[in-house]
């Protein structure tokens, strides 16, 4: 007996046993494929060629690789799992293990394959880890795997994943998670400098993260972990001229750099619009409190605004000039302060981390500070949409933190929206020497 069912992502799967089909289908369950394509991830044995794409699990030659799918489940069900793969001419073997069981796979034929893994009883909603390794294999490779099929009863509401492959890259890469920080109603349209503290802690300084302090309308300004071995300070301006490639900005509407500082690259950036980057290599350390000064200066003649970026570890007395550029067809003062996680990396989508941002304030042109208590918790289009529910954000210790990525169950989605309040710590402003800036 010959059942095929179409499934979401254009992909047929027949089921050519009727007993497997009798128990699946007098549930009326449901079936979804899980592209591995979007939401698995290579853990081990990275060096030995294997490879996630659009098209799953590909180049698979030594079993000490090992990757990683996961799925959201939004209560607890039954599941039937199985893992779908395409037409290989020698037989393998590989594990499955989920819930702390493994389970062995034999795939003794050619062609196409659904395998059957095992029924389960979720017991607890959430994120749900599947890890694949190799045990032994004929030819070459231990094959091509390309989704995981999972049966249930009313699938659609209640399972989350990366679905489109148009989704993959930024699946991958997890949501970002923003505080939009509320400016005191005195302060509007006044404020002349930002100033943020952050810190991440230990073991969260994965590399593709960057922690941004100091965004506003027109640019942003953190570090980033861009390699196991290099680390940077970030700070860059739009240009008020829309387009991603910085080349075609007209010569009256680029942003200029005015200084930089010691060991400060300058330059162009394009891709998110375009305009005017510096960095800083700057080996910054995880458990390690680092200060963010932003400064504004309208010039209402020419139209034009500066800005400025400093920053410093919190113990050192001395502030490291980044960068000020000028952005034309602009007159204004420091407006929509807001700071962001994110993780830049697809290949690093599935490890966490957190960082806190401990301290807020703005100073206006007359030379008046106010602390910046209120912020907003927002997530990008992928944690918008449920593509990823691994994130979260609120007040820990007084302190706003924010989180995201590692497939965690603790997601912040109810916070979306939400005004956070932090506990003024610190009733005394930042103690800066605006002459002795460099």
């Amino acid at each position: 007996m010959l059942i095929s069912y179409f499934l979401k992502g254009g992909l047929f799967v027949a089921f050519t046993s009727a007993l497997f089909c009798t128990a699946i289908c007098a549930q009326q369950q449901d079936f979804t494929s899980i592209p591995i394509g979007g939401n698995a991830y290579i853990v081990q044995g990275t060096a030995y060629g294997a490879r996630i794409g659009r098209d799953g699990l590909s180049n698979w030659t030594n079993k000490r690789t090992v990757t990683e799918l996961y799925f959201h489940l939004n209560k607890p069900m039954r599941i039937t799992l199985s893992l779908i793969a395409q037409p290989h001419d020698e037989p393998s073997s590989f594990s499955v293990k989920i819930m702390g069981r493994k389970y062995l796979i034999n795939r003794k034929v050619k062609g196409s394959d659904t395998l059957k893994i095992a029924e389960l009883d979720i017991t607890k909603p959430g994120y749900i880890p599947l890890e694949i390794q190799g045990v032994k294999r004929a030819g070459s490779n231990f094959g091509h795997l390309s989704s995981l099929l999972v049966a249930g009863q009313n699938l659609a509401q209640n399972l989350a994943f990366v679905k489109d492959a148009k989704d993959f890259y930024f699946g991958r890469r997890g949501p970002s998670v923003h505080w939009n920080f509320v400016i005191p109603e005195k302060m509007k349209n006044q404020v002349a400098y930002f100033y943020n503290e952050l810190y991440v802690p230990k073991g969260n300084d994965v590399v593709g993260s960057y922690f941004e302090a100091d965004g506003f309308s027109f640019g942003y300004f953190g570090m980033q972990v861009n390699s196991p071995t290099e680390r940077r300070v970030l700070f860059s301006v739009w240009s008020p001229y829309d387009t991603n490639k910085p080349g075609e900005i007209p010569e009256d509407q680029k942003i200029k750099l005015i200084k930089k500082g010691k060991d400060v690259h300058g330059g162009e950036f394009g891709g998110e619009g375009s305009g005017g980057q510096s960095r800083l290599e700057y080996n910054w350390k995880p458990d390690t409190h680092y200060a963010f000064l932003l400064k504004a200066e309208p010039d209402s003649i020419h139209k034009t605004t500066t800005f400025t970026a400093y920053f410093k570890d919190l113990a050192s007395k001395n502030w490291l000039l980044i960068a000020s550029f000028q952005r034309p067809q602009t007159n204004t003062s420091l407006k929509n302060l807001y700071a962001f996680l994110e993780n830049f990396s697809p290949e690093m989508g599935n490890i966490p981390r957190r960082g806190y941002y401990t301290n807020q304030w703005v100073r206006s042109f007359s030379g008046e500070w106010m602390p910046v208590t209120q912020a907003i918790f927002t997530t990008d289009a992928t944690g918008n949409a449920g593509i990823r529910l691994d994130y979260t954000g609120g007040v820990d210790n007084g302190d706003f933190y924010l989180e995201n990525c590692g497939f965690f169950s603790h997601s912040g989605k109810e916070n979306r929206g939400k005004t956070f309040i932090r506990k003024s710590n610190n009733l005394q402003p930042p103690k800066i020497d605006f002459d002795q800036l460099p």
